[in-house]
């Protein structure tokens, strides 16, 4: 059985609560992509089997849950924790989570909003919002208006098209596999650049090292000092 007929046979089932469940497994198994599982909503609502905006709400529902759990999960992990963690990371130091949260820390409502419109980010970027305790507040908000605009975009993209929603879904995965392979330059470039980085303060501390230390100067004796009885 493919993933279109084994999503197909969830929504059947369980209705438009199906979508929702399938899009928060989404939320916490990236593989499960969205861009399937939305148009396909989409198509399953053009059948007749529920209503175009409570397909919407509740796929919006449905990301919402997922990027909860993810939050909570950043959030119990904690900085400190991440930080201990990182030390043993090879390539890795503490000052590394330190400097990222910054970042986070200023960028993070930026960060949450746009990273619902890009595959896997989508998914990980709750994480760092709940080690950062981004107030709940502002991510539900943030979450909700970002997830509520990608989902409405491909449901009723899915719906429209009807049985040739498999066009969505081919144009989607070209633009997550764009995402991927940039996804993935990036970081092969993140680890050279902390490979040299590794490298040169290794070079520089055994340089230090070896270098020959100034002697010390010889200390006056006392005892021929004039002050010394003839």
């Amino acid at each position: 059985m493919s993933i279109d007929q084994w999503a197909i046979g969830i929504m059947e089932t369980l209705g438009v609560w199906g979508a929702a469940l399938l899009v928060a497994i989404e939320s916490l198994f990236p593989p499960i992509p969205s861009e399937l599982i939305l148009p396909l909503a989409g198509f399953t609502a053009s059948r007749g089997s529920f209503d175009l905006v409570t397909v919407i709400l509740a796929t919006t529902a449905g990301s919402l849950a997922g990027a909860l759990l993810l939050y909570w999960l950043g959030a119990g992990v904690g900085a400190e924790r991440l930080s201990r963690w990182a030390d043993r990371i090879p390539l890795m130091s503490a000052d590394d989570v330190v400097t990222a949260m910054a970042w986070f820390h200023r960028f993070g409502p930026i960060a949450v909003f746009i990273g619902r419109f890009i595959p896997i980010v989508r998914s990980l970027i709750s994480i760092p919002a709940g080690v950062d305790r981004m107030r709940l507040w502002l991510f539900v908000l943030l979450t909700t208006v970002g997830s509520g605009l990608w989902n409405t975009l491909f449901v009723v993209l899915g719906f429209v098209l009807g049985e040739n929603w498999t066009v969505v879904e081919d144009i989607a995965s070209r633009y997550s596999r764009g995402v991927l392979i940039a996804a993935i330059v990036v970081v092969a470039a993140l680890i050279v650049w902390r490979v040299v980085r590794v490298v040169q303060r290794e070079r520089a501390k055994r340089a230090l090292d070896t270098e020959p230390q100034p002697e010390a100067p010889d200390e006056p004796d006392s005892s021929s000092g004039p002050g010394t009885a003839a």
